[in-house]
């Protein structure tokens, strides 16, 4: 159970505190965990604004040095122990610059807890945490950043008291929520303003999906027309040399949909290969003992955007890993190197560095591709991260193409190129001036220790596009009598992407 959450800002101050339980957890919690998260930030005083629009869902470069789950001490707001010298689990995510705790007291008299002496499944609690920052982005918009959370500020606590009961995730589902509680608009926030009273977020009905056995959907639902747009996703987790060689790679899949179907539409799914799903997990809609029995995906949707599923490709070796990717799409060679470069920099003795990114589409790779598709290969939302050692103190940078945001702060660029096909080849080139005293990390080969120096972030997408093959060979709609417009795609991108230096 959740005894307490915290949202914290990027700099940790607290934003959000809400105590579900009779027991008030101290604040120091989030100072234990403040201080964790510090060591892995590239300066000081918290994550800048620039960094966290830079990182935007890939945060892992500043907070690699927290751990998922902490053992912190338990000290109530009198300085005392609350446990009598015990400790608590404090479960952690950063979405959107934000930080979302929640502490959860230890499972008390069973101490051989399969949960690790907690009382509750852990990625219970972990998935928990990111859907209260999904339903953040659905009431306050993308990015639901520290400036959402602060003009929305009752809402967010509103929608914490619907979503939480007694430390349990209770009401989770959108379709619910909004139905209990309105979406913020600008005329609700402009009445208040005028006539200082309530915006009148809470409804005072509830919503129709309570009293069904399908509280994802809204009842008596009617759209003009009638259409599902089906996207399966596959993502692919990398680690590349700088010769652009593949070290490690493992691929995940979601399909994600939306859904505008009037009345209580029965949907069956078919594959192409089922085979190739392995550890899937679906949204409550789905039948899972029909997905069991016939590899088929039987279900009623919810309304609007939503999750059918995820899955991971099923395993083809016995090396206890997931299905490699030999070839990638998009090749990144950086060349950086350090030392005297011509004149010497005002208090570093000459000590410079010099950066080169080369980037190319590759038409020859594992991806399988949609018969629909025609024309070149076409990357689409291509970016890269480049995060700087600690040492440098500035960096210059110019690219042929595309534009370049630097944060001086957190000594963190991001380049972005946009669309990529194999005839465009853009570089990026630039020096870096270093501090005081960095002669001594740079060592006379013109490199630096290992680990000093961190990976490049790419990020990429490629339409009509796949790494396993999987499709959609059928989507039937029963108990209804219209026939809805059905759109089906594949997306290949890049999840936690990393070039090695």
């Amino acid at each position: 159970m959740i005894q307490s959450l915290f949202i914290l800002s990027p700099t940790g101050e607290v934003l959000i505190e809400r105590h579900f339980r009779s027991t008030v957890t101290s604040r120091t919690v989030c100072d234990h965990f403040w201080t964790k998260a510090s060591e892995g930030l590239n300066h000081h005083g918290g994550v800048s604004t620039a960094s966290t629009a830079i990182l935007g869902s890939n945060p892992f470069m500043l907070y690699d040095s927290v751990e998922p789950v902490m053992e912190v001490p338990d000290i109530g707001n009198d300085g005392d122990d609350a446990n009598g010298g015990g400790t608590i689990y404090l479960f952690s995510i950063l979405r959107d610059g934000l930080s979302y705790l929640a502490a959860c007291p230890p499972c008390i008299g069973n101490q051989n807890n399969p949960s690790g002496g907690l009382g509750i499944s852990p990625l219970l609690i972990t998935e928990f945490l990111h859907k209260i920052a999904d339903t953040f982005v659905i009431y306050f918009g993308d990015p639901a950043d520290e400036s959402a959370v602060k003009d929305n500020f009752s809402t967010a606590y509103q929608l914490l008291e619907e979503m939480v009961d007694y430390g349990w995730p209770l009401t989770t589902e959108p379709n619910a929520l909004t139905d209990l509680i309105r979406p913020p608009t600008v005329m609700a926030k402009i009445h208040q303003a005028m006539t200082g009273g309530s915006s009148n977020i809470l409804s005072e009905a509830l919503p129709n999906g309570t009293v069904s056995n399908m509280p994802w959907r809204k009842a008596g639902v009617t759209h003009p027309n009638n259409e599902i747009y089906i996207d399966i996703v596959e993502e692919i987790d990398a680690i590349v040399s700088s010769s652009g060689g593949v070290i490690s790679s493992d691929v995940s899949g979601s399909i994600q949909a939306q859904s505008n179907l009037s009345g209580v539409p029965d949907l069956i799914l078919t594959f192409n290969d089922a085979t190739l799903i392995d550890d899937s997990s679906f949204h409550p809609c789905v039948r899972y003992a029909r997905f069991e029995k016939d590899k088929v995906i039987s279900f009623v949707p919810p309304d609007g955007p939503f999750e059918l599923m995820r899955y991971r490709l099923r395993l083809d070796n016995g090396e206890g890993h997931n299905k490699p990717v030999g070839s990638m799409p998009i090749q990144v060679i950086p060349r950086i190197s350090y030392g005297k470069f011509g004149s010497s920099e005002k208090g570093n003795s000459g000590m410079a560095g010099r950066i080169s990114l080369s980037v190319t589409a590759r038409s020859i790779s594992s991806l399988i591709y949609s018969s629909s598709r025609k024309g070149p290969l076409v990357i689409e939302d291509v970016a890269v991260v480049i995060p700087f050692p600690k040492f440098v103190r500035t960096a210059n940078l110019n690219a042929t193409v595309g534009r370049i945001i630097y944060d001086e702060a957190g000594k963190i660029a991001k380049w972005e190129i946009g669309k990529l096909d194999e005839k465009t080849r853009p570089q990026l080139n630039g020096t870096m001036v270093l501090e005081d005293g960095s002669e001594e990390k740079v060592s006379s080969s013109s490199s630096i220790s290992e680990g000093e120096q961190p990976p490049l972030l790419v990020t990429w997408k490629i339409l009509l596009s796949s790494v396993s093959g999987l499709n959609i060979s059928g989507l039937s709609v029963t108990g209804e009598h219209y026939k809805p417009y059905k759109g089906v795609r594949n997306i290949t991108k890049s999840g936690t992407f990393q070039v090695r230096c």
